[in-house]
């Protein structure tokens, strides 16, 4: 451990660090990159082939952050393989459902089955400015569901995910330092199966996305996440929107849909949220419950608090759940609390259009 008075000289922009600290290393080959926060210093110098990092810590704000106990720790400068096997490591040490089983990156021009090499730039401007977009195709018995209308939208067992993205260059804000865009497609195998448990779900606090944006599949899904993790520390399942005029919007990443006591499947506008490929299928094979006499009619309209929370049946509708039944919304129990026959069998309409549905949502893969 090296000793406070042994580390090289602090700049800093902070002035509560002071310049006095003497370097006693100045001969040697050097590099500073520094960051001070209210409390907390950083620093990191360069030796040969190891990295020093040095921690200051304050217990008082008003107090020189020198006055305090310095923790020094040593980062070796790891070479591109070495970075690789450490990568490696990391992954094996990682319990997921999801398997990563390949992904094309264009900005290597290939494909990778090493989930350690699934990897993007730090530089792309998808990483540190959300400035890209995504979306996500099934993978049922060989087939991709519904591929068409996903690539239209952006221009899972197991599933496509790709991003387009303005592509790496640098860390500005705009992106005129890049130089092409870069796509990524990751295919991932789910070990989890699809659920038809009921769940429970919530009014969400976040505030929604703006039009403009909802209706895109950005990768800026931070307020997606809030929203989800609020609804999970609230022990639910999900958190739904409202949009500005207090109607029925949608979910984290998924569409919402009701049963009515006319048996009419009522879904929100897709005016200020994102028209989810899904809930656009469900609509149309929604048409073969009102042949049966389950459903009365199918409707897309404005869908007021009130009129969900008394609706015989609640859905949640999306590539990743499916069809998901609702029975429970804040302290509401929706119709008799059980999962609804009118979700359940939409939801076995839409596995079965994934195993053998026609050629327009069905897409071979060559393997």
């Amino acid at each position: 451990m090296t000793s406070l008075s042994s580390c090289p000289k602090i700049v800093s922009h902070d002035p509560r660090v002071p310049s006095n600290v003497h370097d006693h290393s100045h001969k040697s080959n050097v590099i500073f990159r520094n960051l001070s926060l209210p409390g907390l210093g950083f620093r990191n110098s360069q030796h040969g082939s190891h990295t020093k990092m040095i921690i200051l810590r304050s217990s008082n704000h008003t107090e020189s952050l020198v006055d305090s106990a310095a923790q020094i720790s040593d980062v070796p400068n790891l070479s591109c393989l070495e970075a690789i096997e450490r990568l490696k490591t990391n992954r094996e040490t990682q319990k997921a459902k999801q398997q990563f089983l390949a992904m094309y990156s264009s900005v290597f021009g290939g494909i990778t089955t090493d989930p350690a090499a699934m990897v993007i730039p730090i530089d792309d401007h998808m990483v540190h400015r959300g400035h890209g977009v995504f979306d996500t195709a099934a993978i049922m018995d060989g087939y991709l569901y519904e591929l068409d209308e996903h690539l239209d939208r952006i221009l899972r067992k197991g599933s496509l995910r790709y991003w387009l993205s303005v592509g790496p260059g640098d860390f500005q804000l705009s992106p005129s330092g890049c130089h092409q865009p870069a796509l990524y497609a990751v295919v991932i195998q789910d070990q989890s199966p699809f659920d038809s448990k009921g769940i429970q779900v919530i009014t969400s606090s976040v505030p929604i996305k703006p039009p403009q944006f909802a209706t895109m599949k950005s990768v800026n899904y931070l307020p997606n996440v809030l929203s989800k993790m609020e609804a999970e520390e609230n022990g639910a399942y999900a958190a739904i929107w409202l949009d500005s005029d207090g109607f029925v919007a949608e979910g984290p990443n998924m569409n919402v849909a009701f049963v009515t006591k006319q048996k009419e499947l009522i879904m929100p506008n897709f005016d200020y949220i994102l028209s989810g490929c899904t809930a656009k299928r469900v609509l149309t094979l929604a048409a073969e419950l009102v042949r049966e006499g389950k459903l009365r009619e199918i409707k897309v309209r404005n869908v007021t608090v009130e009129e969900g929370k008394k609706a015989d049946e609640m859905m949640l509708i999306g590539s990743g759940v499916l069809v998901r039944p609702v029975v429970q919304w804040d302290e509401q129990v929706i119709g008799d609390g059980k999962e609804g026959p009118v979700a359940l069998g939409l939801l076995n309409l839409v596995i079965e259009d994934m195993k053998s549905g026609p050629p327009t949502v069905r897409v071979p893969v060559p393997y």
